[in-house]
């Protein structure tokens, strides 16, 4: 048995010391290989909870659907409630914590209904080298991240989502849309439609990997990986992402020439609050 193998029994192992448990579930590749050993672990006992807001791309939501119905997995959608808080609206660089901190609430409170015994999130080794101030609020909501306890780092999900068949291990990571929105400009469901669709438009246009970031007086900063730059400064690619982007709201267009980084607004957040979160 190799290193990989021995991790993931010991994943299905350990889940299968909870009586049951609800995965807080988006669709992306870590959440989804923690849904597909929750159901293989545990069986009916396992259900998957998606949280539905405004911060959810309409296709990340389509693809939850779809993919906890291959899993075979129980799927509930709940309505989390994030922007009536004003705290999360204001958009600090400690919005996620307020993010998941309602969505593992909602969870809590509907456990029982559920009967599940405790919340499981897709949180792996990897997470600990970037800024999450989400990981406070798991912590305070005894949240478990099987992934991160069985040292399974990203390369290691990606490579367990292929031995499980599931169609996303090669997804390219999802975040939830608020994390678009530069740091102090307030995050609003009409400024996470905006990039919704413009980042709808550039897939369907042949990019698959893009951030559409939205920046003070309705600035868009496109960034796609640096090998497709090229391709979308082609005159018909330019001009009609500029008048998309503009029919949808934003009054200037700009390419980062950086290409595309996962996490990029990161950079913006002073060390020490990164250090201290």
């Amino acid at each position: 048995m190799n290193d990989l193998d021995e991790k993931r029994e010991r994943l299905l192992d350990l889940i299968r010391s909870f009586q049951s448990c609800a995965v807080a579930f988006s669709a992306g590749v870590d959440s989804t290989v923690v849904a597909k050993a929750a159901q293989l672990a545990l069986g009916d006992r396992a259900v998957a909870v998606t949280g539905v807001s405004p911060s959810l791309a309409e296709r990340e939501l389509d693809e939850a659907r779809r993919l906890a119905e291959l899993i075979g997995i129980r799927h509930e959608l709940i309505s989390t409630e994030e922007f009536s808080n004003v705290d999360y609206v204001r958009n600090a660089p400690d919005r996620c914590y307020h993010c998941k901190s309602e969505l593992f609430t909602q969870m809590q409170s509907i456990a029982p209904r559920l009967n599940v015994e405790v919340i499981l999130s897709g949180a792996n080794v990897d997470d600990a080298d970037d800024y999450r101030p989400g990981a406070k609020a798991a912590t305070e909501h005894q949240v478990r991240s099987p992934l991160a306890e069985c040292g399974i780092n990203k390369d290691e999900i990606r490579q367990l989502a292929a031995q499980w068949d599931l169609p996303i291990w090669d997804k390219p990571a999802m975040p939830c849309l608020s994390s678009r929105v530069a740091y102090g400009e307030e995050v609003t469901p009409e400024r996470l439609e905006m990039v919704d669709r413009g980042e709808q438009f550039l897939r369907d246009q042949g990019f698959p990997t893009v951030r559409v970031r939205y920046h003070r007086g309705d600035v868009a900063r496109v960034e796609v990986p640096a090998v497709d730059i090229a391709k979308l400064c082609e005159d018909d690619s330019r001009q009609s992402l500029a008048e998309h982007l503009k029919g949808l709201g934003f009054r200037f267009v700009t390419l980062d020439l950086e290409g595309f980084r996962s996490g990029s607004l990161n950079t913006l957040v002073p060390i020490e609050t990164r250090t201290n979160s």
